[in-house]
């Protein structure tokens, strides 16, 4: 399928993209340069060399690392995982999630344009559903461009071959991916009754600020530990996936169940707003 047919079929989709390519590119490359720096570190510098002589960091440090489980952050699997859960990573990832997610419906609300995007034979469904499918889009093409670069670094270095299963980069790539899902929903939600983009942007930034610092206080302190399951850092692990080599399909299973009913709750909202106020 050409491209012209795809813009032809998807208009909304092709036009929030291309709209955005620049962002796109910048934050496709800046994730891949990234990634690369952190392998690159993991692979140069022994793991226990970064920590004082190989003692055991705090397991507040897990949070770091992307690990729930006994994946330290002074290991190949945690710096690795340090690298997916990194506030640089965050950062891009928010940043694709909130100028997507504040043009799906808040952005034309404010501008005053929604109205006439209503006049044309476009239901309120597709509206959100194609621009849903723009931000699903650029969210899994930033994962991907994490999940390659890691591999591929993986598969350069001998240590990190023998202590990574390739497996395990592309387990915590899915997770991304689902981690990505479970904010865009409630974003998607804040957009479709708020007037004003800057409402979704803050409430982008608030739910991954709030989220990691939840999960980080929670493994810092006990008393606080079972705050750790209304974060989502609590279920993104990447690095228990990585160490392991395996998907933690309870944890996706949850992301994706908070991304999707977040999905369900603005179609729903959207539905039944008045565009005009």
């Amino acid at each position: 399928m050409s491209r012209g047919t795809v813009s032809r079929r998807l208009p909304l989709v092709w036009l929030a993209l291309h709209r955005r390519r620049r962002m796109l590119l910048a934050l496709v490359l800046g994730m891949v340069v990234f990634e690369a720096l952190i392998v690159v570190i993991t692979s140069t510098v022994p793991p226990a060399d970064l920590f004082g002589g190989g003692r055991t960091p705090p397991d507040a440090f897990k949070a770091f690392s992307g690990s729930n489980g006994d994946v330290s952050i002074a290991s190949y699997p945690g710096l690795l995982g340090a690298g997916l859960t990194h506030p640089f990573w965050i950062a891009l990832q928010l940043t694709a999630i909130g100028s997507l997610g504040a043009a799906a419906v808040a952005a034309d609300v404010e501008s005053g344009t929604i109205e006439l995007l209503m006049t044309r034979p476009l239901s309120r469904r597709r509206l959100l559903a194609e621009r849903t499918a723009a931000l699903a889009a650029a969210s899994v093409l930033l994962n991907a461009a994490a999940t390659v670069t890691v591999a591929v670094g993986v598969a350069l270095s001998p240590d990190l071959r023998a202590a990574v299963p390739v497996g395990g980069v592309f387990a915590a790539g899915l997770l991304g991916c689902a981690f990505a899902l479970c904010l865009t929903g409630p974003v998607l939600a804040v957009s479709a009754v708020s007037r004003r983009r800057a409402h979704v942007v803050g409430a982008t930034v608030a739910l991954g600020a709030v989220g990691f610092a939840l999960n980080f206080v929670a493994l810092a302190w006990s008393p606080a530990a079972p705050l750790r399951y209304l974060s989502p850092f609590h279920y993104y692990t990447p690095g228990d996936a990585l160490a392991h080599g395996s998907v933690p399909w309870t944890s996706v299973a949850v992301l994706s169940a908070v991304g999707l009913a977040g999905l369900a709750a603005a179609f729903r909202l959207l539905e039944r707003r008045d565009l005009a106020i």
